[in-house]
Formats: C-alpha cells, structure tokens, sequence
C-alpha cells in the first residue's frame, strides 16, 4: 500500500508517493505564485491550490503511473493561518488571506482589548499572522464579503474540501487560528463571538492521525485521470 503526500506551500505545491516501508518513491511540485495588491498584504486564489495539486499528480502520473495506482491513502500537510472564506455554497468569496499578511494589526489590538481572555484561551498572542485578526479586518473594512460567510477553512483544509467533500481541521492548525480553546481541544465560542462568527462557521476537529475523509470520484477522475 502506498501514501500520497501533497504538501500546500506558499510559494510552491510539493507531492510525493511513498511505500509503505517509508521509501519515496516519486516527487512532483508545482509553483504558485502570491499577490501584494497593498505594502504588507499577501493574497492567493484557492483555486491555484488545487490546479497544482492536478498538475503535480499529473506529473506522478506520468513518472511513476504504477506507484501511484497503489495509493490508498492520502496525507495533508500546509500553510496554516490563511483565511479562505467560502459562501453558504462553499464558493470562495475572495482571494486568501495568507499567513505572512500584516494588515490586521489594529484589529489584533481590538481584539487584545476586548476579549481579556483571549491569551488564556488561545495560548497565543494576537498577531496579524493568524486567522482570528484577518476575519475581524474582513468584518470591519468589507461587511459585504462578511455577511456571506458561512465557512471559515485554513488553506490545507479547504484542498480536504476538494478532495473528500468535508470540512475537518486538526489540533495544531486550529490552535493557529486564535479560536480554539487549545486545554479543551474544541472551538471556543467566546473567541469566535469576539469576531462575529460561531462554530457552525468552523469545520470539525480532528487529532492529527485520524481518517478526515474519503477521496470522491470527482477528485479521484481529477487527479488520476
């Protein structure tokens, strides 16, 4: 039995297969590329993730077609922090907000202010890094793209959405986000109320090792042709 692993970098998409006596067998990367529409601002557009995944399983494909055949499971590693937020139809509402984006720094003191319990809960400063910050910027300077939101998913866990059809996320991504109430390892409401959002805008949690979902056809014809 061999394992897909498909690594979302900023900068690049890295895929490789791997017997299950942990030799790799093949390697594959795509480039991706980012915006900067404003000094201290970083954008990605979902949809690149996934036409580099394509591109990099086609690349598998076509190196190692026999060891990729064998695949029968699939691990996800990725950018955390990133902000894709996603409408009651799981459309993409606008361009990610990446990690390495700085424009939310007066909503992380906002959120410093008036959420006193912010640093118990999370376990973290607030930083323009993480998620919490980059929604309440979202919130305060484009309401309208707000008002639409119904699912929040980091980068890595929207691809999940691709391939499986599920919103899941796990622990230490979560723990990125300044939403998770890290000694309980659930969603914290009091967080997410601190930027107008409940749990029913987070994907489920999930321990690193568990099963996140099951690959659908779809995906399958996608990525293996």
């Amino acid at each position: 039995m061999n394992t897909l692993g498909v690594d979302l970098g900023t900068s690049e998409l890295k895929a490789l297969v791997m017997g299950a006596d942990g030799a790799v067998l093949a390697t594959a990367h795509a480039p991706l590329t980012w915006r900067q529409p404003h000094p201290g601002w970083a954008e990605q557009d979902a949809m690149d993730w996934w036409q580099a995944t394509v591109a990099a399983c086609a690349q598998l494909k076509a190196s190692a077609p026999d060891s990729l055949a064998a695949v029968r499971a699939i691990g996800l590693s990725g950018q955390m922090h990133g902000a894709t937020l996603l409408d009651a139809a799981d459309t993409v509402l606008r361009p990610c907000i990446l990690w390495n984006d700085t424009r939310s720094a007066a909503q992380c003191e906002t959120l410093t202010r008036d959420c006193p319990q912010l640093h118990a809960i999370a376990g973290n400063l607030a930083m323009p890094g993480f998620t919490a910050p980059k929604l309440a910027w979202v919130r305060e300077h484009e309401p309208e793209v707000f008002r639409r939101v119904a699912s929040v998913l980091l980068p890595k866990d929207w691809l999940r959405l691709q391939l499986t059809g599920t919103k899941v996320s796990e622990m230490s991504d979560a723990a990125g986000t300044l939403w998770l109430d890290v000694a309980q390892r659930d969603w914290s409401d009091v967080l997410l109320a601190a930027t107008g959002l409940t749990r029913a805008h987070m994907p489920s949690l999930i321990e690193g090792p568990q099963v996140s979902g099951t690959l659908t056809a779809d995906a399958a014809r996608a990525r293996w042709g």
